[in-house]
């Protein structure tokens, strides 16, 4: 198919009162209109203000309204365009907009807290924009706009992304792209694999749940406004009201992480079985892995309409799965999508046989850099081209990719390699436990052992929990060798997550490991 004259701006053209995003729980909406208007209007300001062609520019919003006017304007003004994460403190968000050499700052008043911080530690050294209502040194947003055409620019390429990683060492990364020579209204490469897979079209009404600034959501949700689909957004996540928006708004594509359908199963019966989610059609998670009993489940309450798809920020290729490949491939996270290889490596850096664990890599024809860092670069980066994401994972003879860890949660117990996912997943199965994590922690003999961290779904009387623990213990020895399994448990009311659901292992680990001991990130 080609890709060229797919963007908002075409939709625009054709339908321009079409709603392009509405806000479920806050209220409000933006159309296709009023959306590539303002996009052409900031895209003028920044090239007026002197930003050339691969020029950055840092985004610090919540998810608001108009948040992609201002990624689709990167995109039309050929910037690159950092998307900082709403939770982070000012000297993280600082770092990332010096180290990314962002030339302006975007940020609104709810974050304005932040925000100031951040501005003092720029002093003056990026332009700084504050919509829904200024305080200085930031200018007003809206008034830098308004006094722009809304003619769209021209002479530009195609923008790009350049996110920033979590990273498990220190400082998260950039990862970025050459630009290419690429009209902003020709579509990338992965939209073909989104219109084949996900059946993409202007009739697709899009429900994004996760936080815009996200590699997942946001690129997700762009490619269906390229098809001209409606979005419905949320400020933050509620279970009831995100369950209630598929019947209301006739959903027929959402995108979600396992988190949140961990918590539509933790909903009342009765409100699960008035739900209609009958207009759904697909149901992607991404981000994170889902256990094996939630995934069952979700499947026997919306049928086989879950999907899964397995890649990473630097885009160096996708695996996906529908449900009834899942149901005979339980745990995989698929096949290489269209264009994408997938190679299994062991430590003596060649190919792993069918059914070997090794260190998954990824191509897909493109290449990517960590901004300023050629020494982590080169370390994802195999003889052969091929990238690595540091997930360790297994190809069986059908070519079903299965993940068993990240590298960097591996616990080395007595010299035994064990990756922690494993026991999680049997964990996760057992009925009376609604969340776990499995890390290494301390131990004189071995270095380290095996310890999960459980949050009971009932109230656990503490005269009742060593039974638990060790039943717990004995159920996941029932189903893996004795070594992959916690040698202890620990009772937590919650576990850290990021926005996108992942676990923060590193904060679950510094409470076991004393300042200045070792301790893996």
């Amino acid at each position: 198919m080609s890709l060229e004259n797919i963007s908002p701006w075409k939709v625009a053209e054709d339908t321009p009162d079409k709603v392009a995003i509405l806000f479920e729980d806050t209220g409000g909406s933006q159309t296709y209109g009023q959306m590539v208007s303002n996009a052409n209007r900031l895209a003028n300001h920044l090239i007026s203000s002197g930003l050339k062609q691969g020029d950055c520019i840092s985004i610090f919003l919540e998810n608001n309204l108009r948040y992609l006017e201002v990624v689709w304007a990167a995109k039309i003004a050929g910037l690159y365009y950092v998307c900082i994460g709403r939770q982070l403190n000012a000297p993280d968000v600082s770092y990332v907009v010096q180290n990314s050499l962002s030339k302006v700052l975007i940020s609104s008043a709810e974050m304005a807290p932040v925000a100031l911080e951040v501005a003092a530690a720029l002093n003056g050294k990026v332009a700084l924009l504050m919509m829904d209502g200024a305080t200085a040194p930031y200018q007003s947003y809206e008034d830098a706009v308004a006094a722009q055409p809304d003619t769209m620019p021209t002479g530009r390429v195609r923008g790009a992304s350049m996110l920033y990683t979590s990273g498990t060492t220190g400082r998260p990364k950039g990862v970025r792209h050459d630009l290419t020579d690429a009209s902003p209204h020709t579509a990338p490469p992965r939209h073909t694999m989104l219109i084949q897979e996900y059946g993409y079209s202007p009739q697709t009404v899009f429900l994004n749940l996760g936080p815009f600034y996200h590699t997942g959501p946001l690129r997700i949700m762009m490619h269906a406004q390229r098809t001209g689909a409606t979005v419905v957004g949320f400020k933050k996540f509620n279970a009831s009201r995100a369950l209630a928006a598929i019947g209301k708004h006739r959903v027929t594509f959402g995108l979600f992480v396992p988190t949140m359908f961990v918590r539509f199963l933790a909903l009342p019966e009765t409100e699960q079985q008035a739900a209609d989610t009958s207009s759904l059609t697909y149901a992607l998670h991404i981000a994170a892995p889902c256990s094996i009993a939630v995934k069952e489940r979700m499947i026997e309450w919306w049928g086989p309409i879950i999907y899964e798809m397995y890649g990473g920020t630097e885009s160096i290729g996708t695996t996906t799965i529908n449900s009834q490949d899942w149901l005979t491939h339980k745990g995989s996270v698929g096949r290489a999508s269209l264009g994408t290889e997938v190679h299994i490596v062991g430590e003596d850096g060649q190919e792993c046989p069918p059914n070997t664990p090794g260190l998954v890599y990824l191509t897909n024809g493109k290449t990517f850099e960590y901004f300023n860092d050629p020494g982590k670069t080169d370390e994802s980066r195999h003889p052969k081209g091929w990238n690595t994401l540091g997930d360790i994972g297994k190809l069986d003879e059908d070519g079903f990719l299965y993940l068993t860890d990240r590298k960097s949660n591996l616990i080395i117990s007595g010299g035994v390699n064990i990756y922690p996912q494993e026991s999680e997943n049997v964990l996760t199965g057992h009925p009376m436990v609604r969340d776990v994590a499995v890390i290494g922690v301390p131990n004189p003999d071995f270095g380290e052992e095996v310890k999960a961290l459980v949050v009971p779904n009932f109230t656990l009387a503490p005269e009742y929990e060593t039974a638990f623990a060790d039943e717990l213990i004995d159920y996941c020895r029932s189903h893996l060798s004795k070594v992959k399994c916690p040698r202890s448990v620990d009772f937590v009311p919650d576990l850290p997550r990021s926005e996108a659901g992942k676990i923060l292992k590193a904060e679950l680990r510094k409470t076991y490991w004393p300042e200045g001991q070792s301790l893996v990130l």
